[in-house]
């Protein structure tokens, strides 16, 4: 990393852990084989791709044949969506997503109602839950599919998404969730939340970018997206990415063992972030306070531009949004959904903490913000 560089923009990727890099370098110089083919070396490719599927599936509680690589969330995403539609026996049918998705769900959604697939966007409350009762109200008797994220990735506000499961199939439909920003960092367990289809990228949780992964459980047909040689379970052709699923495959036995000492370490320097940034005037918290992932603060800045102060933070990196959209200058469509104004959103910033921060950076962040949102403020008044 550049020297004076503070990393706070976790959420929108992690840095590769130098043990998953150790773990992957082999696959790209002595152990290059195809993992399909039958000689000595794709053998041990298919060897390796099946431990880091174990190691996966281990991660969430799935029996490892129920994971499907993929090349990252939005991909998998993808195949959820767009595979449960094709394989419905509706002729129209309808699927229930929220306004706070991330444009991986929320496009793929758009995209389907323009071939005449009907679809439900569920506005949240002002801490960023979804309704359940609202969800309830909305299921139709044409309703194939229930769309969640599990943590939000612009608030890190956690969704009660085994309850929303339960509703879901008490309709006879099935639930998916994005859980891109959960997967490594906090517990899950697919079967015990009855989840139907889990998306998630390796990246996320200092794994390599390029691989992700689809829980999508053993009982479900999906259609697939990519055809031509049936890997994965005929879901996903395709030539294995070995390298890269050996990485998040160490990535996801590093994530299991490492939980709690992560989430305690991280935990209390966002703790210290946020106690410190809420003592400067106008600074409010966005999101739930209480269901909320604890590496991820989203503040704002009353009378500060979101844009200026991240120009003016140079060397600390933050957000604006999400990175997908980190170039518009638009307001984030999670916080206009959650309630907030125009000029609120604007004024909002992300600081995701992860694994390989340390507290000397938090304190020097602290202050570094406080200045700039002074100096930014009184600019304002002036």
């Amino acid at each position: 990393m550049q020297s004076g560089i503070i990393y706070l923009d976790n959420n929108s990727t992690t840095p590769l852990d130098p043990r998953v890099l150790e773990a992957m370098m082999p696959y790209f110089t002595d152990f290059y084989g195809n993992a399909s083919s039958a000689h000595l070396l794709g053998k041990r490719s298919k060897i390796a791709v099946e431990n880091a599927r174990e190691a996966v599936g281990d991660l969430i509680n799935s029996n490892p044949e129920d994971i499907i690589f993929t090349a990252g969330a939005t991909e998998s995403i993808n195949l959820a969506i767009r595979g449960v539609v094709k394989s419905s026996s509706f002729k129209v049918p309808h699927v229930i997503t929220v306004k706070t998705e991330h444009p991986a769900v929320l496009d793929t959604c758009k995209d389907l109602e323009s071939i005449g697939v009907e679809i439900t966007y569920l506005d949240v409350e002002y801490d960023g839950l979804v309704n359940l009762s609202l969800l309830k109200e909305s299921i139709r008797d044409n309703t194939i599919l229930v769309c969640v994220m599990l943590v939000n990735n612009e608030t890190g506000v956690i969704q009660q998404v085994k309850q929303i499961a339960e509703i879901a199939h008490e309709a006879g439909a099935l639930f998916l969730s994005d859980a891109t920003q959960a997967v490594g960092k906090i517990a899950i367990d697919v079967l015990d939340d009855e989840i139907d289809l889990l998306a998630f990228s390796a990246h996320k949780f200092y794994g390599p970018k390029g691989i992700g992964g689809l829980y999508v459980n053993s009982r479900l047909r999906l259609k697939p997206l990519i055809f031509g040689g049936g890997h994965e379970r005929g879901l996903r052709s395709g030539t294995l990415n070995v390298p890269a699923i050996v990485g998040m495959g160490v990535a996801a036995k590093l994530a299991s063992e490492e939980m709690d000492k992560d989430e305690e370490r991280i935990s209390a320097l966002a703790t210290l972030l946020k106690k410190e940034l809420m003592n400067v005037d106008g600074v409010v918290a966005n999101g739930s306070a209480i269901h909320r992932q604890y590496n991820t603060l989203n503040l704002c800045f009353k009378g500060v531009d979101n844009q200026d102060m991240l120009l003016r933070l140079d060397k600390i990196c933050a957000s604006n949004g999400s990175a997908c959209h980190a170039m518009l200058i638009e307001p984030s469509h999670v916080l206009l959904a959650m309630g907030l104004t125009r000029e609120q959103a604007n004024s909002s910033l992300r600081f995701s903490l992860g694994r390989f921060n340390t507290e000397q950076e938090i304190e020097t962040a602290i202050v570094t913000i406080k200045e700039v949102a002074a100096s930014l403020k009184q600019a304002e008044i002036v």
